[in-house]
């Protein structure tokens, strides 16, 4: 990853979330990723899609709660009262992330009980243009 895309990730993903405080680093291991923090706190891990000749992102979060307390733990976590969590028709194994009304993602359970769960966001070359 370049570090202009590194860059654009960042305040992307600021805006998105609605916090400053979200930093986008190089990979350690992957020249193709990068990790998402908050503070001290690694949060999450974005990867490079080029399979089909378009340039994209794939985050990845986990979320490490009971579907109960999704939406409380990711307002919390982001200091952001907009993050809404809503159910997805003829799904109950996942749920849609928002921000007021934009869409943000999927939250898909990791396990079959629903003790934790990841936040899947794909990010297109195009949503990172400046606004």
């Amino acid at each position: 990853m370049e570090k202009t895309e590194i860059h654009k990730l960042q305040e992307f993903l600021r805006r998105t979330f609605g916090n400053d405080g979200l930093k986008v680093t190089p990979g350690a291991k992957d020249s193709d990723a990068a990790d998402v923090a908050l503070g001290e706190r690694k949060i999450a891990h974005i990867t490079v899609d080029d399979e089909d000749g378009d340039r994209s992102f794939s985050l990845d979060m986990k979320v490490p709660v009971e579907r109960a307390a999704i939406e409380s733990y990711l307002r919390k976590l982001f200091s952001n009262d907009k993050l809404k969590v809503a159910a997805r028709l003829k799904k109950t194994d996942s749920v849609e992330l928002n921000s007021g009304s934009d869409f943000i993602g999927v939250i898909s359970a990791d396990d079959p009980k629903g003790k934790s769960f990841t936040l899947q966001m794909a990010i297109l070359d195009f949503d990172l243009e400046e606004t």
